[in-house]
């Protein structure tokens, strides 16, 4: 399997090397060449199978050429082997249709530690190959950051730089990163940013020359492709568990960044049954207006109770218009072009229509939020997070035929989110033992301004050059 830019100017690449270079050299996204497909039979077959052994069936063909099926597996089982549920990311029913699919129960509560954990161990695994150094600068909302810092940490020819709006994650997020005192972690609180600027920052670090004749720059954002890859996994995992693939399965996804509701793209690209994807956004919600009406335009940030998604700038759904504008590289990269130059953008009919066949979208204010989350509780006697909040407002409004299972992803443990969870329920969620200690612990961060030329001034004199 190579990998080419949805920009179609940079190099093609294996998979290893499209894990280790995180954005393309002409500022474009890796995406596998051509989709891989399974037939029903083949997904039928790994209906039961451990979460790490599906893993392997659904990843294989995308590590093709840099990993043996052999050894992707001992990388799966060592990475799923840290969560604290044997399911992984067990489904839990709520009601005659609706389902949680939860995927907070890696070490820092958050989806992401489903690709992350894998992560960690594809840049160990790629960087033992070679004498060569990796660097990793990341922007972080709130729940990439602790992931990552805990896939990375203590792991040798790997330096973290992950940045952070300052004030803008919740208290459980920062400490999550903060209290990580590993001597290859550097946590950078950016002043009077917001998580589109940290983003602008990591895009705009990739393309300095300066810095990449220097360093060897990675990713962990959900740009590397490896994330998105190893995010399609669970959607497999749930489809069968609710009858595929003899059953249609929607899927109603929170998202900011595109990244997870993306995999669940590929997935149905590879054969899963998906009868509808649901992208629920808060207020922010520029995801939104593309899918209903066909308009890409940044919008100013407004900070809600679900941070995670306080983004006006999605950098995955550049994939989608990608492969739904007939993977012309060209075109494609005069209309992101225009898009950073003016902060708006038209879909085009193709674009629309593709997207329409299978997307749906929903957007939940601060009311809709907090009254989701009170009715979860009172119904079901389950704490959910502003985030998944989203994601259950929006699948209990799609309109889904009713015999169709509708999964939200449950994104976040409540408890990183406790003063929203508690002013709606009169709840307070608790944190699990396992990171009981949390705010005991001591912090490290350095506050930077939020400009380009202070984050690679810290980088610069902080990092390993790449050999």
């Amino acid at each position: 399997m190579d990998y080419i830019s949805t920009r179609g100017s940079a190099p093609a690449l294996d998979f290893e090397g499209a894990t280790l270079a995180g954005l393309a050299s002409d500022g474009g996204l890796y995406v596998p060449r051509e989709w891989p497909r399974f037939s029903a039979e083949e997904i039928a077959s790994w209906a039961g199978l451990p979460y790490a052994q599906l893993a392997a069936k659904v990843m294989a063909p995308f590590v093709a050429g840099s990993l043996t099926e052999e050894r992707l597996l001992e990388l799966t089982t060592q990475a799923y082997g840290r969560f604290a549920h044997d399911a992984v990311t067990p489904l839990k029913q709520i009601d005659s249709q609706q389902w949680l699919l939860e995927l907070f129960h890696g070490p820092t509560l958050a989806f992401k530690d489903v690709a992350l954990q894998l992560l960690g161990l594809l840049f160990e695994e790629f960087l033992s190959r070679s004498d060569r150094n990796l660097t990793i600068v990341g922007a972080t909302s709130g729940d990439t950051g602790s992931a990552a810092i805990d896939a990375v940490a203590g792991r040798a020819k790997v330096d973290i730089f992950m940045l952070h709006p300052k004030g803008r994650v919740s208290d459980v997020q920062r400490r999550q990163m903060t209290t990580v005192l590993a001597p290859n972690v550097h946590n950078l609180a950016l002043e009077h940013a917001n998580f589109d600027d940290a983003q602008a920052i990591v895009k705009r670090v990739f393309n300095d020359k300066g810095m990449t004749d220097r360093f060897a720059i990675g990713a962990v954002n959900s740009i590397n492709w490896a994330r998105l890859m190893a995010q399609v996994v669970y959607y497999f995992a749930a489809g069968l568990q609710l009858g595929a693939p003899h059953r249609k399965v929607a899927f109603s996804v929170p998202t900011g960044n595109f990244g997870d509701v993306f995999a669940g793209y590929v997935a149905a690209q590879m054969g899963l049954p998906v009868e509808k994807l649901i992208v629920a956004t808060n207020v922010n919600d520029i995801l939104h207006r593309a899918l209903a009406e066909g308009d890409y335009s940044q919008g100013t940030v407004t900070p809600t109770a679900a941070p995670s998604m306080d983004i006006q700038v999605s950098s995955n759904f550049e994939r989608l218009l990608f492969d739904l504008g007939g993977r012309d590289g060209k075109a494609l990269a005069e209309q992101m072009a225009g898009f950073e130059a003016t902060k708006a953008m038209q879909l085009t009919n193709a674009q629309r229509e593709g997207a329409s066949a299978l997307f749906t979208s929903a957007r939940a204010d601060a009311d809709e939020m907090a009254s989701t989350i009170r009715w979860a509780y009172e119904s079901t006697g389950e704490l959910i997070d502003p985030h998944t909040a989203c994601g259950l407002f929006a699948a209990r409004t799609a309109g889904i035929d009713a015999g169709v299972p509708v999964v939200t992803l449950a994104t976040a443990h409540p408890a990183k989110f406790p003063e929203a969870v508690e002013r709606a329920t009169g709840q307070r969620p608790s944190l699990p033992t396992r990171v009981g200690d949390l705010f005991d612990r001591e912090e490290k961060y350095e506050t930077l301004p939020g400009t380009f030329e202070a984050v690679t001034e810290f980088v610069a004199a902080h990092a390993a050059p790449k050999v």
